[in-house]
C-alpha cells in the first residue's frame, strides 16, 4: 500500500493540542520547531505544504492563569480568543528562521457548508501555495461552538486535503499510529502498519476511544478523517510527532505510523461538499430494498424505501440515510421537507411528488 508521493504534490499535516504541549498544558518551543522544521524540509524536497493546527485554546489558558481545559464554551472561546494570536506568532517567528512566510487561514464550518464561500477558500489556499506561502490553518475557535465541542480538526484537516488536491494527509499525534487494541486496556497493542479505509478494525476504533485531555479530538476524529480523506482518493498517515523526522518519512514512503489506503475510485467534489462539508439537519431511516437501491444499483431514493424522518429540514438542507440498525448509509440533498416526507412515507413517487434523493444529490458512505 505504502508509496512514495508524487514531487509537487501538496502535503497537508495536521498537529493537535496535545503533541504542540509541554507539562502543564504550556506550548513547547521544541515541538513548534519540531514540526516547522519538517515543513521547511518538505519544502525543500518540492512538496507544498499546509499545516492545520490545533493549540489555540492550550496557548492561552497559561496566559488567562486558568489550569484546566475549561469545560464551557464560553470559557473555551475566550482562551481561544488570547492564544490564537500567540500561536501563529511563535509559528511565524520559527518558519522566518527557515526564510518562509506563513499565512494564516481561520475557517468556520458554516463557510465551508456553502457552496460559492467553500470554492472561495480553495482559491485563497491555492494562491498562497502559488506564492510560496505556508497556509496555517485553524476553525475560528472564538465562535466555532461545534469545533470546540467536539473537535474537528482532524475533520477540517481532510477537507483542506480535498481543496489543496493533496498527494498526503499526515496527522501528527501523541502515539506511534492507531493501535489493533486501547493501549491504556491492553499491555501490548498491535500497531496497524497499513489498513485499508474501510477495514473493519476502523469501524470499531471509531466507536471505542474516547478523547484526550488537552485536545478535544481522539482517535475516532483521525479515523473519521482518514476516510473522509479516502473518498477524494488521498492516503493518510497517522504519526507520532515525537518521532524523528517523520512527515518527511511518511512522504517518502517508508513504514511510518498507520497508512491508511483510500478508495481506489475517487467521488466528485460537489459529492464531498455534500458529504462532509454540510451539516445534516435531519436524518431519514429506509427499508433493506432501498438500501440496495442505493448502494447496489445507483439509484435514487423514493418515499417507497423510507420508513422514518427525524428532524425539520426543508427541501434542498443535507440529511442522513440510516438503515434499519441505525448505521449511516448515504447522505444527501433533500428533495422533499420532512413535512412533506412524513405525508408521504411509503408512497409511489408520483404520490409523493418527486424523489426523496436524487442520485444525484447522493453520495453512499457504507
Amino acid at each position: 500500500m505504502r508509496r512514495r508521493i508524487e514531487r509537487g504534490r501538496p502535503i497537508v499535516v495536521k498537529v493537535g493540542s496535545s503533541s504542540l504541549t509541554a507539562t502543564g498544558g504550556r506550548i513547547d518551543a521544541a515541538a513548534i520547531e519540531r514540526v516547522v522544521g519538517q515543513i521547511a524540509d518538505l519544502r525543500s524536497a518540492g512538496h507544498p505544504a499546509v499545516l492545520v493546527s490545533s493549540g489555540a485554546v492550550a496557548a492561552g489558558l497559561p496566559i488567562l492563569g486558568i489550569d484546566a481545559r475549561p469545560r464551557d464554551v464560553p470559557g473555551l472561546q475566550a482562551a481561544a480568543a488570547v492564544g490564537q494570536g500567540r500561536l501563529i506568532e511563535r509559528y511565524a517567528r520559527a518558519f522566518d528562521r527557515h526564510g518562509l512566510v506563513v499565512g494564516q487561514v481561520l475557517i468556520t464550518r458554516d463557510v465551508l457548508a456553502s457552496r460559492e464561500p467553500h470554492l472561495h477558500a480553495r482559491a485563497a489556499l491555492d494562491r498562497l501555495l502559488e506564492l510560496g506561502v505556508v497556509p496555517i490553518v485553524n476553525e475560528n475557535d472564538t465562535v466555532a461552538v461545534d469545533e470546540l465541542r467536539f473537535g474537528d480538526n482532524d475533520r477540517l484537516a481532510a477537507i483542506v486535503s480535498h481543496l489543496v488536491s493533496a498527494g498526503l494527509l499526515v496527522i501528527l499525534t501523541d502515539t506511534p499510529g492507531l493501535y489493533a487494541d486501547d493501549p491504556r486496556l491492553v499491555a501490548e497493542p498491535e500497531l496497524l502498519s497499513a489498513v485499508k479505509h474501510n477495514d473493519e478494525v476502523l469501524d470499531r476504533l471509531r466507536y471505542d476511544h474516547a478523547a484526550g485531555r488537552l485536545g478535544s479530538g481522539g482517535v475516532a476524529t483521525k479515523v473519521a478523517a482518514a476516510r473522509m480523506a479516502a473518498y477524494s482518493g488521498i492516503p493518510t498517515i497517522v504519526a507520532g510527532a515525537g518521532d524523528d523526522n517523520a512527515v518527511c518519512r511518511a512522504v517518502g514512503g517508508e513504514d511510518i505510523g498507520t497508512w491508511v489506503e483510500p478508495r481506489p475510485q475517487t467521488v466528485g467534489a460537489r459529492k464531498l461538499w455534500i458529504a462532509f462539508s454540510l451539516p445534516a439537519l435531519g436524518s431519514v431511516t429506509i427499508d433493506d430494498g432501498a438500501v440496495a437501491a442505493l448502494v447496489g444499483a445507483g439509484r435514487s431514493l423514493l418515499a417507497a424505501g423510507v420508513n422514518a424522518v427525524d428532524g425539520a429540514f426543508d427541501r434542498g438542507d443535507a440529511v442522513e440515510v440510516l438503515d434499519g440498525s441505525g448505521k449511516l448509509v448515504a447522505k444527501g440533498l433533500a428533495g422533499l421537507s420532512a413535512e412533506a416526507l412524513r405525508g408521504v412515507l411509503g408512497e409511489h413517487t408520483s404520490v409523493a411528488g418527486g424523489e426523496v434523493i436524487h442520485r444525484d444529490d447522493l453520495i453512499v458512505l457504507t
